[in-house]
């Protein structure tokens, strides 16, 4: 397989001079763990004093990792991705509601992201999180078979509403939607309630795509699990694959609750774990879609060659890779160069609302072993070619 991914030229064409200047000042930063830990703790803070942070953190954090704060700012900035083939996924990033109100409002988001869609080849996807539509407590009362009460159970169907109005306006509209995973003890729930969704809405094609969080060991007996129920049900199944984003959370939880990790034990065996799936995904394209949620180069190139040797044509709309917005323009936009499917997650939201989403890309940078390092050495790189050829 031929290496693209150097090619900083084509990553950063889009980036100015000054932005990419701005990019490799805070990945510099990001690189520096204490300073992150100490940083963001010290961000959570002024925030809650309402000290007058917000400005300092759109100049920096915010305009490296977020497209707005609202739908129509995003859309500037998919229409500039869009014109190097990359499309955008908008994916409402306020997290950490709990009431009704929030919500619907969050419902309501999600509706006008997938009207959006519809008109715009160049959204092809909406998606949201099981939180922004029910409280996660109450997924996790659910997928522990707990009794619920009446006032439980009339919130549970609220729940479930807004499940089912999202997933029958994208089948409506044929605009496939992604299902977020989140923390390990909630997810039973979400992925029986992704179940009757999948096998409602996608019966032609996959339009509900659930995610899989690959540096948990049980994944890939979901997978084989779901698969044999969709072939024999005669049903579509849409995936989105990731490693996962709550691994430190995961395992101090099993650790002080004394019942054992659902994470891989290792980095190796999860980076397996991945592979494994994009190979038995790909031998099961007739029923499977796949959104292939990955910074990580050498599972990308996999992908790749597995689709050479199964013939799979770069472009074939059951493939897309992903990466999310600020991060990984070398895999991305290389990707979209030689004819790959690809598509950003674009968050967006109040720059308040949006910090917890930002201390989590920070603290991902830091904790990823090689990711701050590789950003800054294709920004380096790009940054000597243009003295250069200046």
């Amino acid at each position: 397989m031929k290496k693209i991914f150097d090619n900083t030229q084509i990553a950063f064409a889009l980036k100015s001079s000054d932005q990419l200047n701005a990019s490799y000042f805070l990945f510099k930063l990001m690189a520096l763990k204490p300073l992150v830990k100490i940083g963001t703790k010290i961000i959570s803070l002024a925030l809650q004093l309402n000290l007058p942070v917000e400005s300092l953190i759109r100049k920096t954090i915010f305009n490296q990792f977020c497209g707005g704060i609202n739908e129509e700012d995003c859309l500037k900035v998919v229409d500039i991705l869009d014109t190097k083939g990359v499309s955008s996924v908008l994916d409402y990033a306020v997290e950490g509601k709990a009431n009704e109100s929030e919500f619907n409002n969050a419902l309501q988001k999600l509706l006008k992201i997938i009207e959006f869609a519809k008109e715009r080849q160049a959204i092809p996807f909406a998606v949201f999180k099981p939180s922004s539509f029910g409280r996660i407590d109450l997924y996790e009362k659910i997928g522990k078979k707990k009794v619920l009460t009446n006032v439980e159970q009339e919130e549970w169907s609220s729940v479930v509403a807004r499940f089912d109005l999202v997933c029958k306006a994208a089948h409506q509209k044929s605009v496939p939607v992604m299902i977020d995973a989140e923390e390990s003890w909630m997810q039973e729930a979400a992925d029986e309630l992704l179940l009757e969704m999948m096998r409602k809405y996608n019966k032609e094609k996959a339009i509900v795509y659930n995610t899989l969080q690959m540096y948990r060991w049980d994944r890939m007996d979901y997978l084989k699990t779901i698969h044999q129920t969709a072939q024999a049900e005669g049903f579509f199944i849409g995936i989105k694959l990731v490693r996962g984003a709550y691994m430190e959370k995961e395992n101090e939880r099993a650790e002080e609750q004394n019942y054992p990790s659902p994470i891989c034990a290792s980095k190796q065996e999860t980076d397996l774990n991945y592979d494994t799936a994009l190979e038995y995904i790909t031998n099961s394209l007739n029923i499977f879609s796949i959104y292939a949620g990955t910074h990580n180069e050498k599972s990308t190139y996999y992908l790749m060659e597995l689709m050479q040797q199964k013939n799979i044509a770069n472009n074939d709309i059951r493939i897309w890779f992903g990466q999310l917005y600020g991060m990984s323009d070398t895999i991305s936009f290389n990707l979209a160069a030689n004819g790959y499917n690809v598509a950003k997650y674009l968050p967006f939201g109040p720059v308040k609302e949006v910090v917890p989403y930002l201390i989590r890309r920070a603290q991902e940078n830091t904790a990823v072993a090689g990711q701050t390092t590789r950003e800054l050495e294709m920004i380096k790189k790009e940054r000597h070619r243009r003295i250069k050829d200046a």
